[in-house]
């Protein structure tokens, strides 16, 4: 390589490194901005969990706090006053609650329990337990047709809330003299795969204080007596 071509390329570099400085010195500061933005982002998003998980964590310790008073009156009342974490704390709070007063108040704890299945912002699962409770309250106020129409739903669904349901409706059946129908939704029950063991004796147990003969479950003809 000649003289003059090196030193031509020696000129184009330092001309390359002084455009190289003048951009950094003109836009550097966009990437320093976007290295700011990003670093403060994650920061951002570990204390907003940090703060979650303290507020869950204090609305736990709340919750345990007010169920270990020995009486239930005093338990709903700290109840009562705990903070909830949102919607589906809320509705955790106020199940809880309307089961400290279910035996004292059974109407309050029924219309409770109904704010929270008529809540749209609450985790649907909450809310087919709060409607479940209410429906099962003794002396809950709620007419026959009413319990029917908020359990329709849940027997149309699938799981053990759709059994509960069914198992809540033969109840009602029994209550209006609808006999016929009661054991068939028992029966039924008794031989579902997907009942539990405890819910099959149940049902079992009903239809045998009907007078009818339960249908045969492996396992649980021994725990019941014979049907006259």
């Amino acid at each position: 390589m000649s003289n003059s071509d090196s030193f031509i390329e020696e000129v184009t570099e330092e001309v390359r490194r002084d455009r190289l400085y003048a951009l950094m010195r003109r836009y550097g500061w966009i990437a320093v901005l976007a290295i700011l933005l990003l670093v403060g982002g994650a920061a951002w998003n570990e204390w907003r969990k940090a703060q979650a998980q303290a507020r869950a964590e204090a609305f736990g310790d709340a919750l345990v706090a007010a169920l270990a008073l020995p009486e239930a009156e005093a338990r709903a009342a700290a109840l009562d006053t705990v903070t909830a974490p949102g919607p589906g704390g809320s509705a955790l709070r106020d199940l809880l609650a309307a089961a400290t007063r279910a035996e004292t108040d059974p109407q309050g704890a029924a219309t409770r329990l109904l704010a929270v299945a008529d809540n749209a912002e609450v985790p649907q699962v909450y809310r087919q337990i709060a409607t479940l409770k209410a429906v099962a309250l003794p002396d809950s106020g709620l007419g026959v047709e009413d319990r029917r129409a908020r359990l329709a739903p849940l027997a149309a669904g699938t799981g053990l809330l759709r059994l509960l349901a069914e198992e809540q409706l033969a109840l009602i059946d029994i209550e209006t003299g609808a006999r016929d129908a009661a054991i068939a939704r028992l029966a039924a029950l008794a031989v579902d795969a997907e009942a539990t063991a405890a819910l099959r004796r149940r049902a079992t147990q009903v239809i045998v204080a009907l007078g009818e003969v339960p249908p045969e479950m492996p396992g649980l003809a021994g725990d019941l007596p014979a049907g006259r």
